[in-house]
């Protein structure tokens, strides 16, 4: 069943077109990844499929609803994780969790989300005291203490350490093996690899690609060889179609080739000549990061405000919670 749908979306503010004739779906159960540069029309969309922005022309559903007339029942069934937040600082963890599973009907125990979100040690520090990849984690357990069916994430993990990324997917993948449908933005690359089951691709408000995290990386050109050349290694000698992709100061191989037999036969050669070992070399198709360049590099729009952000950046949490 599909729990999300967009149909030629169209979003102006004034003379800017952010979004452009945009058209797709996310089925339940599935973590879907949009990405994009900045200016591409990632949180335009999602503040659309949110209900707190109209679109232009088009059709959105959520959850079979029109999400600007989405009633209270509808917006129990969403979560949110915005890109930021206003809480109440003198709060406490566990009181702002306890807080906001009072407005839902059926929400999780906010002690068990502080276990989720690995804050049970910081139930008892106050918000404003908080750094800011632990605010990151309270966000993302406001946004599923309510068991939501939908959850939206506007760049979740932006100012985690790695180890809190991990933790933060793995929740994520368990909403979606429960069958709950995740819309992510992120610009972490592996992330998307990593969590998603479909990545759409926005440029200038377009759609330029829809597809899975392979068939987009199949898409981005000519296989790649990859290896780390080891110190102390000279690149002198290196044959020229390979030291012409080497970037200066750099001991990343990373060529683009047309024919993987005949440059991987010159690397051994040369490995050989220079006693360096091959261990990481790695040959295979494009990155997910080589592909996602190659399809917006010549699409970027100019980033209408100066922000960085689609928009200028807004705190929905509390118009979602109390609407």
């Amino acid at each position: 069943m599909t729990a999300i749908t967009v149909e030629h979306l169209v979003k102006r503010f004034g003379g800017l077109t952010a979004v452009r004739d945009v058209s797709f779906d996310a089925p339940e159960g599935q973590v879907t990844a949009l990405l994009g540069p900045n200016g591409a029309g990632k949180t335009t969309t999602i503040e659309i499929l949110e209900g707190f922005t109209a679109p232009s022309s088009g059709t959105v559903r959520v959850l079979g609803a029109d999400p600007r007339r989405g009633g209270r029942a509808w917006r129990a069934r969403i979560g949110l994780v915005l890109q930021s937040t206003s809480l109440d600082g003198q709060l406490t963890v566990a009181e702002t969790l306890r807080l906001f599973a009072g407005l839902y009907l059926h929400a999780r125990p906010a002690a068990e989300v502080l276990e989720v979100i690995d804050l049970a040690d910081d139930a008892r520090t106050r918000i404003g005291a908080l750094s800011g990849g632990q605010r990151r984690r309270v966000d993302l357990g406001l946004a599923i203490i309510g068991r939501p069916d939908v959850l939206f994430l506007d760049e979740p993990t932006t100012g985690l350490d790695p180890e809190a990324r991990r933790r933060q997917w793995a929740i994520i993948e368990d909403l979606a093996a429960s069958g709950g449908t995740v819309l992510l933005t992120t610009h972490y690359l592996d992330e998307a690899q990593h969590l998603a089951s479909r990545v759409i691709v926005l440029a200038d408000g377009r759609v330029a690609a829809d597809a899975t995290p392979d068939q987009i990386r199949a898409r981005g050109g000519r296989s790649v060889i990859r290896y780390r050349v080891p110190r102390g290694v000279p690149l002198d000698d290196l044959p020229p179609a390979l030291a012409a992709q080497v970037e200066p100061g750099s001991a990343e191989l990373s060529v683009r080739s047309a024919d993987v037999t005949a440059d991987l036969d010159a690397l051994v050669r040369w490995a050989h000549r220079n006693h360096a070992d091959l261990t990481g070399l790695e040959v295979g198709p494009p990155s997910l990061e080589d592909a996602y360049l190659m399809l917006t590099s010549d699409m970027q729009a100019p980033d209408p405000d100066g922000t960085g952000q689609d928009r200028p950046d807004r705190s929905r949490q509390e118009a979602h919670t109390h609407g």
